[in-house]
């Protein structure tokens, strides 16, 4: 079951998380567009309110499992934006649905899979949590999503997201770090998505790096480099942001 908020009315917005977040990040932006769009911020199964049965699950479950929850509700042709590993669930989705998608966006997100760097610090995190679980993983997890600059300003966030991450299940934490190693290569998705793409990066982004955010530009609509911000441009730059999606929305009609 997708556990979910909506707000506004117009055509479908659908915003999907990062690791260990919620649909509580996407509040401020929410609220302003659904001035223009009926806005959905969920909880992927396993996060804030969204119950996870299974101990695995693949990012292709994952997107059926919107997909079903999207015929459910009477959510048809929306525009869907996610982050990190919402981007993830959007590719993966996208290459489910195809046209049925009006637009797609990453928001410090990618369509590579893990490198071998990458698939080891995911392994090294797992091994952790078993150890020591999920509230000692949150609490050395969240602060570097930030670009060290930002870290002092945006302490009281940072420490809100702190709190909400620590609402993941161990259980859902364990699943989706697996599922992101296993994930495929999706550039060809990229690629070939028939509606509007947006890409939007963090200069000192240090989960998806600069280099690789700008192999995407060539295949994407819309594309934004955010000068001094990490991995959390939604709220490290806020006003940018929420403007480039006003744009984007616009574009799309």
């Amino acid at each position: 079951m997708i556990k979910f908020i909506s707000v506004g009315s117009g055509k479908p917005l659908i915003f999907i998380h990062g690791f260990c977040e919620s649909k509580e990040m996407w509040i401020t932006f929410s609220q302003e567009l659904a001035k223009t769009h009926t806005v959905y911020c969920i909880d992927l199964p396993g996060f804030g309110e969204g119950p996870l049965q299974q101990d695995h699950l693949s990012l292709e479950e994952v997107a059926v499992m919107l997909q079903d929850w999207m015929e459910d509700n009477g959510i048809y042709h929306p525009i869907v934006i996610g982050h990190s590993l919402g981007g993830y669930v959007a590719l993966a989705l996208a290459e489910l649905m195809g046209n049925a998608l009006a637009a797609i966006g990453l928001f410090h997100s990618t369509a590579f899979p893990d490198d071998v760097e990458k698939k080891k610090t995911r392994n090294k995190t797992i091994t952790f949590i078993k150890k020591y679980g999920v509230d000692k993983f949150i609490d050395s997890f969240v602060p570097p999503l930030f670009s060290e600059q930002h870290r002092l300003i945006h302490q009281t966030k940072i420490e809100e997201l702190i709190t909400l991450g620590k609402k993941s299940s161990k259980k859902g934490v364990l699943a989706y770090l697996s599922a992101m190693r296993e994930r495929i290569d999706r550039m060809e998705v990229w690629e070939n998505f028939k509606g509007k793409n947006l890409m939007i990066a963090g200069v000192l982004d240090g989960a998806v790096k600069i280099e690789a955010s700008r192999m995407h530009k060539p295949y994407t609509d819309d594309y934004f480099e955010l000068q001094e911000v990490g991995h959390m441009g939604m709220f490290e730059a806020k006003m940018e942001t929420l403007r480039i999606l006003k744009d984007f929305l616009n574009k799309i009609g």
